[in-house]
């Protein structure tokens, strides 16, 4: 009996407390629904439909529904077609980072004082450091000094930093970047020396590439017979651009490798045969020979002959000046391709090479990317080691 009356106690208080928990719930849900928002937002009312179609009744006819406008498709085919915008020369001035700031430091300390002949000295320095070499550099701040002492410039920094700019910019007078072509009566020929090393098979194939957009027939001659990845590089090029390319036997004579490929390119009418060659030390007088060998093949009819550019490194500075001391000895070069410009501070040695050896700079290397083989301008030239 007792057991009885316990469980009727417990289900009894079991009540109790549902009922109560389901009357406490009703007042939080009312409550909830008088009191405004907390946190400070704001129930917007809502908004009124924007759209001027009148109501229409829920028991209207299907066919009476308003149809949505239909939507502007853009002409996809017209877009595809579209030319691509055309890719942008970079600026010599953002690549030249190395370069502007170490002649910047200098020029900057010049343009806080007057000028005296520690500015001279610090002009010397700084033309030193970027490789512009002693006689280029003696030879323009002598005239420097003494067109201040005779007052045909201000004695002031700014007048004197524009003389300085003049007068590195007068370095490259008469020079043309334009590569020069054949008459038209056979393919155009443009053969690269140099050492080992120095970029001479990518800038044949970025040059190929160059050429190829441009609409030019190229012909690559894989005249280093003594590097099979020269080989195996240039074939990659010429299918990039669409070129052709003569290949040899793995040491091979690279004078009849070049021959081949004029005679191949006379005989499908190509413009042009950009000849590559073996990488070889100036100092080796044997290798030297086998270059002028390969020239005299070179300018054999029915090819024309117009450009023997020398590949220097930039970051070698005034061991480039020595190695195209050499080169142009042997083989009668006619202008510098400098590559890796962008990655040295020793970029004054394009003035050295052009004032020592009135050798023109044809192109420079500023990165890694086709557009980065780019003609060499020497008033931008300048103009971004002052600015």
């Amino acid at each position: 009996m007792l057991a009885l009356i316990i469980v009727l106690a417990v289900l009894a208080f079991l009540v109790l407390v549902s009922v109560g928990f389901l009357i406490g719930t009703s007042s939080r849900r009312a409550l909830r629904r008088e009191q405004p928002p907390e946190r400070g937002f704001t129930v917007a009312p809502p908004r009124p439909s924007t759209s001027s179609t009148a109501t229409i009744p829920d028991d209207a006819p299907r066919d009476a529904l308003v149809e949505a406008p239909e939507l502007e498709i853009p002409d996809l085919e017209r877009l595809l077609e579209a030319p691509a915008p055309p890719v942008e020369r970079p600026a010599l001035r953002d690549r030249l980072g190395r370069a502007r700031a170490l002649l910047g430091g200098y020029l900057e300390g010049i343009r806080g004082r007057g000028v005296d002949e520690s500015s001279f000295e610090e002009l010397e320095e700084a033309l030193l450091l970027a490789d512009v070499g002693v006689a280029t550099t003696t030879r323009i701040l002598d005239d420097l000094r003494e067109r201040v002492r005779s007052g045909t410039i201000d004695r002031t920094p700014a007048a004197l930093l524009a003389a300085l700019r003049a007068d590195l910019e007068a370095v490259f007078d008469g020079d043309g970047p334009e590569l020069r072509r054949g008459t038209g009566g056979g393919p155009t020929v443009w053969l690269f020396v140099g050492v080992n090393g120095v970029g001479k098979t990518t800038t044949i194939g970025k040059l190929a590439a160059r050429e190829a957009a441009e609409g030019h027939s190229v012909v690559l001659a894989a005249g280093d017979t003594f590097r099979a990845a020269a080989g195996e590089q240039l074939e990659t090029w010429a299918e990039r651009s669409s070129a052709g390319i003569i290949r040899g036997a793995e040491g091979a004579d690279p004078s009849s490798v070049i021959f081949d490929a004029v005679q191949h390119a006379a005989a499908r009418k190509a413009d042009l045969v950009l000849a590559d060659t073996a990488g070889r030390l100036h100092t080796k007088v044997n290798l030297m020979e086998e270059l002028r060998k390969v020239r005299r093949i070179a300018e054999r009819p029915p090819g024309e002959l117009t450009e023997v550019l020398l590949v220097l490194d930039a970051t070698t500075g005034q061991n480039g000046l020595v190695q195209a001391k050499q080169f142009t000895e042997a083989v009668e070069v006619t202008g510098v391709v400098l590559t890796k410009l962008d990655g040295t501070a020793k970029g004054g040695v394009v003035l050295a090479i052009r004032s020592d050896l009135g050798l023109p700079i044809k192109l420079v290397g500023v990165g890694e990317a086709v557009e980065d083989l780019v003609e060499f301008d020497p008033k931008e030239f300048v103009a971004a080691l002052f600015e």
